[in-house]
């Protein structure tokens, strides 16, 4: 149609996966479109992965503090709360907040585009009026959004998603926290630790509900040493906001929690139906987009990040772009591999884990041996002292005798993780990890520990 733009390909969003794809692209000489509609680099940037994990270091460093006597005085300072994500454009100047991350992807020959863009047939995307045609083809990385539940009264307050909470430039005095999963746990610990009243709610039995049960019971007495009121099994009947405050109305007793501020972290979805994929023979009420190995979702379409459904991590994303920019390219590799994707929640202690649970392992009916070590067995541990709470377990696949998931937890429990993705993604041989050399005194001794009391 020769009122059409051409392009090779067309990125519709630009976060971590999206603007990998599309600067790899225009690196290798493709005529590249990317289309954002917020900002370059998308949500880990600006409002999630690095603004969190600082404000979780500040509070760590504050806790720290407060466990070493030498340094007590130290956690009675309230720190000034300077962590401002936010604001996408300065209406009055018309800047961006992500010029250098625009400019490196124009730099590379990129065009960018800002607007929403929305699928228009095979090959073609549309954004606010313009209509482009892909040669080579589309690539989805559009990410997610949060999930905002049913709960009567909710959407007539000025409720915080986790966006708000990053750009929160003073501490509210009491916050309620809906949901008990990663960013939940994380946020209501940073909150807590910087003096704010935080009570968690969590509608499943326990905190971390994909994660192992000794993970979420680990990260439930963190908190509630930390202050925070946490509680499990628990449904929300209603929320309403008056004045300068929320009152939170909870099924059951009908007790009534108040709070100046609400976070809703009840988990995150896909707009399938917005992005226009039924135009291209996808389901639009789908909760992902399905892909091959090769990150292909149809006919001159690639599809990567949060809309796959493998996970709401920057680092499947990053691993998923680089297997569709070889596909594009024509270069050769292996398939996507998702048997040791790894976890981390930033609470402290951290909660690291790859591959699958002990449940999920029965689940698929295979037959296992587990082991837990306490973190504080180890000499390291003991070494640690305040604040060493965490535990190491395995998840081994008898038959096979190779490990299938793993959990580390403990104050670097993210950082132990990286040897036993190691063990569970090149499927070694648990008689040869049991043989391997441990580093003394450090908190992979525990593995160790694991490997051997494996049953």
């Amino acid at each position: 149609m020769s009122g059409n733009e051409q392009a090779d390909v067309v990125v519709v969003g630009l976060g971590p996966g999206g603007e990998y794809v599309a600067g790899t692209l225009a690196e290798a000489g493709l005529d590249v479109v990317g289309v954002e509609a917020e900002l370059v680099g998308g949500e880990c940037p600006y409002w999630a992965c690095v603004p969190s994990k600082m404000m979780v270091r500040a509070g760590n460093v504050l806790a720290e503090a407060g466990r070493a006597p030498v340094l007590a005085g130290a956690a009675a300072v309230t720190p000034d709360w300077t962590i401002v994500a936010g604001r996408i454009r300065d209406e009055a100047t018309d800047d961006w907040k992500d010029d250098a991350a625009a400019d490196r992807f124009t730099a590379k020959g990129g065009r960018l585009v800002r607007g929403t863009g929305r699928l228009a047939g095979p090959g073609r995307v549309t954004v606010e009026g313009r209509t482009f045609e892909a040669r080579c083809g589309v690539v989805l990385a559009t990410g997610t959004r949060p999930r905002i539940p049913p709960v009567p009264g909710l959407e007539r307050t000025p409720y915080w998603t986790s966006r708000d909470a990053m750009a929160a430039g003073e501490l509210p005095a009491s916050l309620v926290v809906l949901g008990g999963g990663a960013i939940g746990a994380e946020l209501a610990q940073v909150f807590a630790r910087f003096t704010s009243d935080v009570t968690v709610i969590e509608e499943r039995d326990r905190l971390l509900p994909q994660e192992e049960p000794d993970a979420g019971e680990l990260v439930a007495r963190a908190l509630r040493a930390d202050g925070v009121t946490v509680l499990t099994g628990v449904r929300v009947r209603e929320v309403s906001h008056e004045g300068t405050g929320f009152t939170v109305c909870l099924d059951g007793d009908g007790r009534l929690l108040r709070a100046e501020r609400l976070l809703v972290a009840t988990g995150r979805y896909a707009d399938l139906a917005a992005l226009g994929v039924d135009t291209v023979g996808l389901d639009p009420e789908a909760g992902v987009v399905p892909t091959d190995g090769r990150m292909r979702a149809g006919t001159r379409l690639w599809a990567v990040g949060d809309i796959t459904g493998r996970g709401s991590f920057t680092h499947v994303s990053m691993y998923q772009a680089e297997i569709a920019v070889r596909d594009i390219l024509g270069q050769p590799g292996p398939d996507a591999d998702y048997r040791a994707l790894p976890r981390v929640t930033f609470t402290d202690p951290e909660i690291g884990a790859v591959g699958l649970t002990e449940r999920q392992a029965r689940d698929r009916g295979l037959r296992v041996r587990t082991s837990v070590v306490p973190l504080s067995s180890s000499t390291r541990g003991w070494i640690h002292g305040p604040g060493n709470e965490g535990f190491v377990k395995l998840v081994e696949d008898a038959d096979r005798e190779v490990l299938i998931g793993a959990t580390s937890a403990g104050p670097v429990g993210g950082e132990v993780l990286y040897g036993l993705n190691v063990a569970v993604h090149a499927e070694v041989p648990v008689d040869r990890l049991r043989h391997m050399l441990y580093t003394y005194p450090t908190f992979h001794r525990t593995v160790g520990a694991a490997l051997g009391a494996l049953r």
